[in-house]
């Protein structure tokens, strides 16, 4: 079967049900009723799995062998209800702990950043407060956002307030652009994460930074959250919020890559904005970010080179 066709799941892999033992599952979370700027979020989830066509099974660089070495499915889209964000996030969290008590790793497909909410809901149910890479333009640790506690600019503040995370073990990367306060990110600081600032990573590898992260959080069980625009808008123009100055695609794989061998309990990728992208570059890098993702998982094996 040619790479055009198939069944459209995120690189045509088996459909699943929730539940079902397997060892991955990809899951899509079209909600973006929590986006502040621009609006279309909700349809990246079916544009990844579309692009992610264009990946073949097997890492060249690392030599990582998901597909041989277990269980990978795709669990479709989640529930949402489009019109009340509080009522979503029971359906995410729900769904989250039934996928969590079968064994799965999750693999989500957002979506706006306000979803990462209900999925650390779920992560600490089922694995206590979990150590988080955060790779984002924005902390979104905002008290409120036009009085609204449930935005995507506002999960972070909202994790800690519900001990969903092991602050120590919170690592923001990529921050940068304009602020409405000179100490927007000083909030985060006063937690106890560590903030990595977009100019910080200019011009430089960021695997000995992963090596740091690496040794810091041992064996803690660790959620990968990675908003695309924390990628600067150069090689990734399809989202809601750009901020110039971003991180590279090299570093962003450099991220993924260097938590190879960490205890992942999940992963997301979210605000991929289809109606601003219109070569449909930025849904193909983050089908591509995904696969890197799954190549971490802690079952996959390594072809020796």
């Amino acid at each position: 079967m040619p790479r055009f066709g198939g069944p459209v799941t995120f690189m045509r892999v088996a459909e699943g049900q929730i539940g079902e033992k397997i060892d991955a599952g990809i899951v899509g979370i079209p909600l973006d009723i929590a986006t502040s700027n621009r609006p279309g979020a909700r349809l990246a989830p079916r544009e990844i799995r579309d692009e992610s066509r264009l990946l073949r099974p097997y890492n060249m660089a690392t030599g990582a062998k998901p597909f041989d070495s277990m269980q990978v499915a795709d669990l479709g889209d989640l529930p949402i209800n489009t019109y009340n964000i509080e009522k979503s996030y029971e359906t995410i969290s729900l769904h989250y702990q039934n996928i969590l008590a079968s064994g799965c790793v999750p693999f989500a497909l957002g979506g706006d950043h306000s979803i990462i909410l209900p999925i650390l809901r779920a992560m600490r149910a089922a694995h206590g407060p979990v150590a988080v890479i955060h790779v984002d333009a924005h902390a979104d640790a905002n008290e409120h956002m036009f009085g609204e506690r449930y935005t995507h600019g506002t999960p972070f503040r909202r994790a800690v307030e519900e001990d969903l995370l092991e602050c120590n073990k919170v690592y923001q990367i990529g921050l940068r652009g304009t602020g409405y306060h000179p100490d927007d990110f000083d909030w985060c600081r006063n937690q106890g994460f560590r903030v990595i600032e977009a100019h910080e990573c200019w011009h430089k590898s960021l695997t000995p930074l992963m090596k740091e992260l690496h040794v810091e959080i041992g064996n803690h069980p660790t959620y990968i959250s990675f908003d695309i625009d924390g990628l600067d808008p150069s090689v990734a123009p399809g989202t809601g919020t750009p901020e110039p100055g971003g991180l590279s695609v090299v570093q962003a794989l450099e991220i993924i890559r260097g938590c190879r061998g960490l205890n992942i309990v999940g992963c997301d990728v979210v605000e991929v904005c289809p109606p601003f992208d219109l070569s449909k570059s930025t849904s193909l890098l983050a089908a591509n970010l995904v696969y890197e993702m799954l190549c971490i998982h802690p079952k996959v094996e390594y072809h020796s080179k």
